[in-house]
């Protein structure tokens, strides 16, 4: 079942975060920067508290959101959780009127399928750079830049 995120699922969604940053595969997030963004985060809950996937949307901007922090437990990875976590959030930035939500990641075919399209980095506004500055690849990021637009 796909909800949102609560309190008791933050030692979980950290540990998850964590397992793939170690891998740099994802930007880390610190347990305070999860409790101050909770809002922005729906998780996958397989059986009432074990949470297999976790995906956030970061609302960035006038009229602009980003996908971030999507993870699946390995085990759970090739059952489409991952696209049904990316399709709430753009649901949830529909509700919000946002139209335009962007995301930068290593796995631009995955977010190709759900219909985002390439974007230079140079479009998105400077105000989206400030995750990027703690990140151990700045400045040398090879993260590929998607938007997806709502018609």
């Amino acid at each position: 079942m796909i909800r949102k995120a609560r309190m008791n699922d933050i030692k979980q969604i950290h540990a998850l975060l964590t397992y793939y940053a170690d891998k740099k595969l994802l930007l880390p997030r610190s347990i305070s920067s999860l409790y101050d963004h909770l809002r922005d985060f729906v998780v996958h809950d397989e059986n009432g508290g074990t949470i297999s996937g976790v995906c956030s949307l970061h609302i960035s901007w006038e009229n602009l959101a980003e996908i971030r922090s999507l993870a699946i437990t390995e085990e759970n990875q090739g059952q489409g959780l991952g696209s049904r976590l990316v399709r709430n959030c753009l649901e949830e930035a529909a509700e919000f009127g946002i139209t335009r939500i962007f995301t930068l990641t290593y796995q631009p075919g995955f977010f190709r399928k759900l219909g985002f399209k390439d974007i230079d980095k140079r479009e998105l506004p400077h105000k989206i750079w400030s995750d990027c500055i703690n990140c151990a690849m700045f400045p040398d990021c090879n993260e590929e830049a998607l938007i997806f637009e709502a018609g």
